[in-house]
Order: C-alpha cells, then structure tokens, then sequence
C-alpha cells in the first residue's frame, strides 16, 4: 500500500472514532502524545493539527502542532499557521517567538533575532504575560533572553522582586553562580523565613560556592538591618561547614539584636552537640543560662544541655581524673539543689545517677537518687520505667540479682509492646545467663533478633549466636559459665577480679573457642581502665590469630574508630575501615565503616 493510501486511511479511521466517541478528544491527545514520543510525527501532526482546529484558542495544540511540522521540516505549512496565528493575534508576544524559532531553524539567525526582539519589546505589564514570553524562551534554552524578559517585566509591572525565584533559577542554569545566589537572596526578602533559600542554596551550591555566598550575606547583614533572614542564613553556611565557633557567635547577635528568648541559641547548641564538639556546646548552653536565666523556657534544658557537654568532653575518651569527675558531681548537686528534685528535673536526675554510678563509681548513691525519683506522681510512665532499668543495672552492679530481675520484669509487664519491654526482656536474659541458665537465656535471644529496637536487634543476635556456638563444646559447660562471671564482674566494675577468671580460662582451657571473646572483654576492661596500648594488642591479636570469629569485625571496627577519634591517626583508622566492609561485608558494621573511610578519604557525602 502506497504511503499516500496509509495516511488517507488513517484519516477516515480517525474522522470515524471522533464521531461516535465524544470523550475521543482526550484519546486523541494522548494517542498524538505517544505517537510523537515514537517519533510517528506524521501521525502525530495529524492528530494535533485536528485537535488545534478544534480548540484554536489552546496554546498547547498549537504549540505542539508547530513542533511537529518543524521536525518533519515542513517549514512552509508552520510558517502559514504562525503568520495567521500573528495577525489574529498581534498582542501575543511569545508567537513572535515561535516565529523567531522558526526563522532559526531555516538558517536566518538575523531575521530569527528581530523576532525575538520584537518580542520583548511588545511585552506588556501583565504577570502571567511576562512569564508566558520567558518561559517560551526558556523552553528554547535561550535563557538571556528569559533573564531579559523578566527584567523588563519587573520593571514593567513596576513591583519590586516579583520575578526573583524565576531569575535565580535562570542563572542557575547558566552557571552563573553570583547572580544565582543574589536573587535566591533576594526571595529571602519576600519569605516569612529563610528555609526556603537554605533549602535552594544547599541543592545547588557546592563547597567552592560558599565565599561567594558568606560574601554577599555580609554586605546583605549591612544594608538590611532589619531583616533577621540574612543573619540565619550567614548562621546557617557556618554551620554546613562545621564552622561552629562562628554559626554560634553569629546565632548570639542575632538573639541580642531581636531580643529573643534563647530558641535559635538552644537549637544550634542541640546541633554542635550532636556533632561532638563540646566545648562550642558549653559554650552555647552556657550562654543561655547567663544571659537569659529563668527568664526563659530554655533555661531547665540548657542547664542539662550544658552539664551533659561537660560530662561528654570529661569522659568521650576516659581521659579524666578524679577532680574532673568532683568537680562536675558539684554542679549537677548544686543545680539540683537551685531548682529541685520534682517531674521537671527528674531527666536531669536520671543522669547525674548513671555519671554517679558509671563514672565516679557511687552505685548506693546512684541507686538512692533513682528511687526517689521513680516515686514522683505525675511522672510519665516511661520515664519511671527508665529509672527502673537503670535502677535494674545499678542493683545488679552492686549485686543485688533478686532485685534487678523483679524491676526488669515489672518493665516487661507494663510494656508488652515497645522498645521499653525488650529493654527488659534482653536483661533479664542477660541475667540468666550471668547465672549460668544458657539454655534458657538463649531462647530469650532468639526471641528478641525480631526486636524493634536494632541494638537490642543486633546484641540479642550476638549473644544467640555466641551460646549456641559455645554450648556443649564442654559437657560441664564450665568454660562458658567461667565467662559469664567475668562477663558479670566487668559488668560490676569489679575489673581485676574479671581479668583473673578471663586469663583462669586461657590457663585452664587453651586453644579453646572462646579465646577472641576473652581478648575482646579484656579490651573493652583496659578501654574503661584507660590501658590504650593494652586495648590495642587485645584489638590485633583478634585481627591477625581469629580473623574468622565472631568477634574479628568487632574488634576491627572498635580500633579504627580508636585510631580515628582519639589517637589522630586517619592513615590507620581508613586500612582497618577498608578492611571491614571489603572483607566483612556481610557485618553490621560495614556500612558504618564504609561511610567513616569515604569521609577520611575526602569524599562528600
């Protein structure tokens, strides 16, 4: 069949169904769509050229209509229909593109270019007329062109920044790195608050954009005085780059300038604690307690805020001494003792109790503040089950099991559902199998792989797998109930008398199954005993004697991380994160090892 024949045809098929179907418009449209998404633009011209005769006054038709005759290059047909559409139309400007468009593609650059300006001269006040004209020509990537029209558009409408989220997103796409950034600034203006603009500037600025950016803020912070929004988003770039010392004087300006009441203080504090640097966190907390005391909401939160910056820089790498420790013990008494033990410092209660009994090794006075505190009415039931588990460890560090149990399963009782209760239910099977019943603790664990928390998900796992491994590899099962008592006693604090039973099984039972376990207790016991250099030969000697033990990507992963954040050696921390996650890459770990060698190594994450 003759090519002539087959459009005929398809002619009358179409004709057919547009007479019987009166929802055919829609199917047509989206028939034309595919056919011209196939590259069928024969067919596709057709079906939009029926459309656009049906619905003249539809820009889309036409529009799409035009482009398909411009790639079958049936210039002289697209010329017709512009130059009608231009005569019934003579105040639709963006035509004057699709004809410039036109005259382009036949190779008439100049002619193309008297239409374009044509164009922006006709252009007229109207809004939606202004962007129509822009957008047309940036749909053709003819984006100075777009930029001009909005600029002589604003002018046009004579209202001041009406175009600055269009003209930021135009010199984005032209790489135009200034002039992004001072329009992005200039919405800020217009916005009730600066996230928008964070939200923009973060999705395309990279780090070499940054001085450009503090830059202009600063000559912005300048002019506008009274537009809060420039100082947030000069804050906001220290920030990004970790620069807290700097975020943090500026967060403090703006607080006084607008006389506020701590919040975006307290906010970045909360931020430059999370990240670990504690002495701008003191800093910050600190800042709010002087300067707006109980005249704040802030205040209670800063004050724990500021204690717990100080606790963490104290003992981060158990690098302390007994006066730090005094000396930090005399705040949180005299803070307590200003506003009180009741509902709202009861937070503050539970932490001055576990610094007690983990740092300066007062359990009787840790387990005195933490039965006060469960006693307060009002207190919000998890709270009080909190207290209790804590309270749970504390009896059983001093070595009270009975009264351990009975709080850890009055936990599990209130909480059936819900992280508190496998909280519970992992103590009490961890209590089981300090006590020597393995068998029982081990269907404990087995339960608790599906808990919804991930630590006790992953721990529970570890222990499951660490008692069916070693259960029965002695028919006494003296060896595993050995470990458990010292697992029991390092628990306990009691760290010489654990070491003599670890070293007792290396003795008594050599070459046994447990060895990697036995080095990994002794290096979490000189970790907490400050021993660094004992801590690493129990680290290598995991590494390099039982890489095939479950205890190897621990031990890895626990001596990068040494290498990286307390001894500064990166070269050494990035070998062992390397290792973990290509030679372990079925751990938990890998991951998180994956993540910290691509941050040594420079990448941006």
């Amino acid at each position: 069949m003759l090519q002539g024949q087959k459009i005929i045809y398809f002619s009358i098929f179409i004709l057919l169904l547009l007479s019987v179907s009166p929802t055919f418009g829609q199917q047509k449209y989206k028939l034309a769509n595919e056919y011209y998404n196939s590259g069928e633009y024969e067919k596709a011209a057709q079906l939009y050229e029926s459309l656009y005769k049906e619905s003249p006054n539809n820009k889309s038709y036409f529009n799409l209509y035009i482009q398909c005759l411009l790639d079958l290059k049936d210039f002289e047909n697209a010329q017709k229909i512009v130059e009608f559409e231009l005569k019934k139309n003579p105040q639709d400007v963006s035509l004057y593109v699709t004809n410039g468009n036109l005259l382009e593609r036949q190779g008439f650059p100049d002619k193309a270019n008297t239409e374009f300006r044509k164009a922006i001269n006709y252009l007229n006040p109207d809004p939606s007329n202004i962007t129509n004209l822009a957008n047309t020509f940036t749909n053709l990537a003819k984006y100075d062109l777009a930029i001009e029209t909005f600029i002589k558009g604003e002018k046009l409408s004579n209202i001041e920044n009406l175009f600055v989220h269009n003209l930021a997103d135009l010199y984005r796409r032209q790489g135009d790195t200034k002039n992004m950034i001072k329009y992005y600034l200039l919405s800020t203006e217009k916005e009730k608050s600066s996230f928008n603009t964070q939200t923009s500037l973060q999705r395309f600025l990279s780090e070499d954009d940054y001085p450009e950016l503090q830059k202009q803020l600063y000559q912005k912070i300048q002019e506008k005085t009274d537009v809060p929004h420039y100082g947030e988003l000069l804050q906001w770039t220290f920030t990004q780059k970790k620069e807290y010392d700097k975020a943090l004087r500026q967060a403090k300006a703006l607080d006084r300038q607008f006389e506020e009441n701590g919040n975006r203080v307290f906010t970045l504090a909360d931020i430059i604690f999370n990240d670990a640097d504690y002495n701008n966190a003191i800093d910050a907390y600190s800042y709010i307690v002087t300067n707006h005391g109980l005249n704040t909401s802030y205040y209670l939160e800063a004050k724990r805020g500021l204690l717990n910056s100080k606790k963490a820089k104290v003992t981060q790498n158990f690098n302390y001494t007994k006066e730090d420790l005094l000396a930090l013990k005399t705040e949180y008494i005299s803070f307590l003792n200003e506003l009180g033990r009741n509902t709202q410092t009861a937070p503050l209660m539970q932490e001055f109790a576990d610094f007690e009994a983990l740092y300066v090794n007062e359990l009787d006075t840790a387990i005195l503040i933490l039965e006060e505190l469960r006693q307060f009415g009002g207190l919000h039931p998890e709270s009080i089950a909190k207290a209790k588990l804590a309270l749970g460890d504390y009896y059983l560090m001093n070595g009270d099991r009975w009264e351990a149990s009975l709080l850890f399963s009055q936990v599990d009782k209130d909480f059936k559902e819900g992280q508190m209760g496998e909280y519970a239910r992992y103590r009490n099977a961890k209590l089981s199998y300090y006590a020597g019943d393995f068998e029982w603790a081990q269907e404990q664990f087995k339960i608790l792989k599906g808990a919804t928390s991930k630590l006790i998900s992953n721990d529970a796992i570890d222990m499951s797998v660490f008692i069916l491994d070693n259960l029965g590899m002695d028919t006494t099962e003296v060896t595993l109930q050995m470990f458990a008592l010292a697992d029991l006693l390092a628990f306990q604090n009691k760290y010489t008398e654990a070491i003599s039973k670890l070293d007792s099984i290396k003795i008594l039972f050599p070459e046994h199954s447990l060895d990697d376990d036995v080095l990994y207790t002794k290096a979490q016991i000189y970790r907490k005993l400050r021993k660094t250099e004992d801590m690493i030969a129990m680290y290598q000697t995991i590494i390099e004697k039982y890489p095939e033990e479950i205890k190897a990507d621990n031990a890895i992963f626990e001596l990068a991380e040494l290498y990286e954040t307390q001894l500064n050696e990166p070269e050494k921390a990035k070998v062992l994160y390397e290792k973990l996650f290509i030679d372990y890459s079925a751990s938990t770990l890998a991951f998180e090892a994956r993540q910290r060698f691509r941050k040594l190594r420079g990448d941006e994450l």
